[in-house]
């Protein structure tokens, strides 16, 4: 709480519960400290209306799809880029592995440039990066370059990933979010849903070449797009901003210290408290200073924003959570397509539509588990006399908790003996509805959890996505070939037990763990 000396009023209780004073009195006022997520700002991206709100998540949501064709529209061609450039089995598996783990990682960095200079202006310059990279990729006549083009082309995709969440954290309140993010996430599950059939089809139709081309016209739409995209970033609502800010401070100064009345006002700014805001009678207290001093290139720094939210022990319990359920997914459709060649005899196409099932649970989880997510979290809100936190949300992974692990473990022995490829198409179905319905779940967790540095932490948890389904893919065949299909999935489902229970262990202590983190960073900043 703050004290301001109003002339003149006689108090009133307003309906947030602070104090304010009408205008002729000379009383102290107790005004209300709103917290970093709530801090006002100019044109509030949260008081936008619903049609704008929904127009940005379409938007969002359709840049998305990038993520997921860029890693499957190139598997159907495989075999037509071995022929044609000569390359070995080694070289298209380093494309493949050195594109997820790139798409994985860089997001860390898109996510620290986004925190100082916005949300749209990395969106552009990440679609034009990843533009570049397709068209040479398209043209490519040697492994080499079609590799690093792959490179590229991940690091510009990526981006979508990180801010595409930040970006929903900042125009939609806690209550709604679960639901938002669901309906974010399911759109990059089109990629592994839709891209083998149209890989498929367009190097049936003209060669490997034609994916990366499709690639190009669906990501110059998506930037033409975002030309048009208000950004939604607020630099009062990000604690990223906020400590390079007082960093920046605090360089002016001791720049200044022969100035005394300068001085004395940097003093006064610094003991400031950046991360909440003070009104009074209405209006917003803005420090001169703030609005003076401009950030540059120099002041992006991902690696602190990255040791912030690992920092804390129920991020990193959830982000291996998010980790292991992701990572699943790649392991099963990898293994399936080569299960489905060489047990079922099935061609590129036919492979595509068995796992168009997973892709479709996917989807459905990832609507679905957000919408869950949101009633279970509105609901124990209510319980709890309008007061909320982000381990709320958890409660609602119990259902899928029941399920995944027997469900994957059923799908390994089915592909080991070989039954109908119905069974096959039942559970790759349900693992992906409840492996994606707790991803949608967790996620829309890391943002709550992390008030103002949302970006920072859904880049931190991709990273850590990205770098377990690498190494899930690399390991994927020789356990396949070592322990059969049925061995595999019976590990993953032990797997699946594991994230259950830190899932269970944050759902009990990770609120308690968040809050002495809190007061940790809070007395560290003074």
């Amino acid at each position: 709480m703050a004290i301001v000396n109003n002339p003149g009023a006689e108090p009133v209780q307003s309906s947030a519960g602070s104090v304010r004073a009408n205008a002729g009195d000379d009383v102290p006022v107790v005004v209300e400290k709103l917290d970093i997520e709530h801090a006002l700002v100019e044109d509030d991206p949260r008081k936008w209306s619903r049609a704008r709100k929904g127009a940005i998540l379409v938007v969002v949501s359709a840049a998305g799809v990038i993520c997921g064709l860029g890693a499957n529209l190139y598997n159907p061609a495989i075999a037509q880029i071995e022929n044609d450039l000569r390359a070995s089995s080694g070289e298209i598996s380093w494309s493949i592995s050195l594109f997820i783990l790139i798409q994985g990682g860089f997001p860390v960095f898109w996510s620290a440039f986004s925190e100082i200079y916005g949300r749209k202006k990395i969106y552009l310059v990440s679609f034009a990066l990843g533009i570049v990279g397709c068209i040479v990729a398209a043209t490519a006549k040697t492994i080499g370059v079609l590799i690093g083009m792959r490179c590229v082309q991940a690091a510009g995709s990526s981006a979508v990933f990180a801010i595409g969440a930040a970006t929903l954290a900042d125009i939609f309140d806690p209550h709604v979010r679960g639901t938002m993010m669901g309906i974010y996430y399911g759109a990059p599950l089109l990629g592994p849903a839709l891209g083998p059939i149209i890989g498929g089809a367009l190097s049936q139709a003209w060669n490997w070449r034609a994916t990366f081309w499709f690639i190009v016209v669906f990501t110059a739409l998506c930037l033409i797009a975002f030309t048009f995209f208000p950004d939604t970033f607020r630099r009062e609502r990000s604690l990223t901003y906020q400590s390079v800010l007082k960093r920046r401070l605090r360089e002016q100064m001791a720049k200044e210290t022969a100035n005394m009345s300068s001085s004395s006002s940097m003093t006064h700014t610094l003991q400031k408290d950046l991360e909440s805001q003070v009104v009074a009678s209405g209006s917003q207290i803005v420090s001169q200073e703030l609005k003076e001093i401009k950030l540059t290139l120099k002041d992006v720094n991902p690696i602190a924003p990255f040791a912030s939210v690992l920092s804390r022990p129920n991020n990193v319990a959830i982000l291996c959570t998010s980790a292991l359920i992701f990572s699943i997914g790649y392991c099963m459709t990898y293994t399936c397509s080569r299960t489905l060649s060489s047990k079922y005899g099935y061609n590129a196409l036919q492979i595509g539509l068995v796992l168009l099932s997973f892709g479709m649970g996917s989807i459905s989880g990832s609507v679905l588990g957000g919408r869950l997510s949101d009633h279970v979290f509105a609901r124990l809100k209510e319980k709890n006399g309008g007061v909320s936190y982000p381990e709320m949300r958890l409660e609602s992974t119990k259902y899928s908790m029941l399920f995944l692990p027997p469900v994957a473990a059923a799908y390994g022995w089915c592909a080991e003996k070989h039954v109908h490829v119905a069974a096959l198409c039942v559970f790759l179905f349900f693992t992906g509805f409840f492996a994606i319905s707790m991803y949608a779940s967790t996620l829309a967790y890391i943002v709550d959890a992390n008030t103002g540095r949302s970006s920072s932490a859904v880049a931190t948890n991709s990273c850590f996505r990205g770098t377990a389904a690498f190494v899930a893919t690399e390991v994927a065949v020789p356990l396949e070939l070592a322990i059969g299909d049925g061995g595999l999935y019976t590990l993953w489902a032990g797997l699946m037990v594991i994230a259950e229970l830190l899932i269970i262990l944050v759902w009990w202590k990770g609120g308690e763990w968040r809050e002495k983190s809190e007061r940790k960073e809070a007395s560290l900043d003074r």
